[in-house]
């Protein structure tokens, strides 16, 4: 079996056998969803839907060409959809690229723009857990959940991708053309966004906007359930589980995300059950409700040409 496919198949093997080992805990968890506090659940409704716009902000600050924008609104919103049909981040990936070709980008641009936004969204994430690390040290405690000859196997793997990349690229005279060509494209792509003062403001304002608001998402059903964690560690373990969930290939992160958020609420001090209950409740707003009516949207704008 391929390495790719093993990779989509861990998380939900982890899940399952977490259901089968902890079924009172999940079952606890379902439980605690009927004690949730409704403005707070609508509240973490509408900090979903401002995602999408904060989405939609980082696409055209990574464009210089002006897109419409209540089409790039439509598309963010269908991309959800796709997104959780093909794994890490594809299904937005091909929607958005077919959006901006649509619109007469050139394809070299549009790739260009899609790598600067994904190197924002990345930096801005990482920046943030960062900071919060700094002034929350004390925000995840993982030294029960993660044994040390565990994160000694992560990094051991990640410096074992490392010299594969680097191998590659040494190797492989064509795919180390192909690479040269598209960071040349990017890098000038950059320089032309950077010259814009309201690009640069709404690729980065945007960036740093999105992950927010995931987290105050998360938040707000972790106080509709009454966590009782912090709302700063409830963001720090999002962007933490986030960023360590990254590069797990599963259709919208299925699994490999309920996984991380629950350890890492679980390591910010809260309950398990009710932990599971938020994952639960969040992943139910930000993934199941939207996942119909994004679906319809995207055959809208497929039927309209519009992508």
């Amino acid at each position: 079996m391929p390495v790719r496919q093993i990779l989509c198949l861990l998380p939900l093997v982890l899940v399952a056998v977490v259901a089968v080992r902890h079924r009172a805990v999940l079952a606890e968890g379902f439980r605690h969803l009927g004690t949730a506090e409704w403005p707070w659940l609508a509240a973490a409704v509408g900090t979903t839907c401002l995602t999408w716009v904060a989405a939609a902000c980082v696409r055209q600050g990574a464009l210089v060409e002006r897109l419409p924008a209540r089409r790039l609104l439509a598309t963010q919103f269908a991309a959800g959809a796709a997104n959780h049909l093909l794994p890490t981040g594809l299904g937005a990936t091909a929607v958005n690229l077919r959006f901006m070709t649509v619109c007469g980008v050139p394809l070299g641009p549009a790739s260009s723009a899609l790598a600067l936004y994904l190197l924002a969204e990345s930096v801005a994430r990482v920046a943030l857990l960062l900071v919060l690390l700094a002034a929350f040290p004390d925000a995840l405690r993982l030294g029960a959940l993660v044994p040390d000859a565990a994160v000694g196997l992560l990094l051991l793997a990640a410096g074992a991708v490392l010299c594969v990349v680097a191998a590659v690229l040494l190797a492989v005279r064509r795919v180390r053309a192909a690479v040269r060509s598209f960071l040349r494209t990017a890098l000038g792509e950059a320089r032309s966004v950077h010259a814009r003062p309201a690009r640069a403001l709404a690729l980065w304002g945007g960036s740093f906007a999105f992950p927010l608001l995931q987290a105050g998402g998360l938040v707000a059903v972790g106080l509709a359930l009454d966590l009782g964690v912090s709302v700063p560690h409830m963001v720090v373990a999002y962007l933490a589980a986030t960023a360590a969930v990254a590069l797990v290939p599963t259709p919208g992160g299925l699994g490999s995300v309920d996984a991380a958020l629950v350890v890492a609420l679980v390591a910010a001090g809260g309950p398990a059950a009710v932990a599971t209950a938020v994952v639960l409740a969040y992943r139910i707003i930000t993934m199941w409700l939207p996942l119909l009516p994004g679906a319809l949207t995207l055959g809208a704008l497929v039927r309209l040409k519009v992508i």
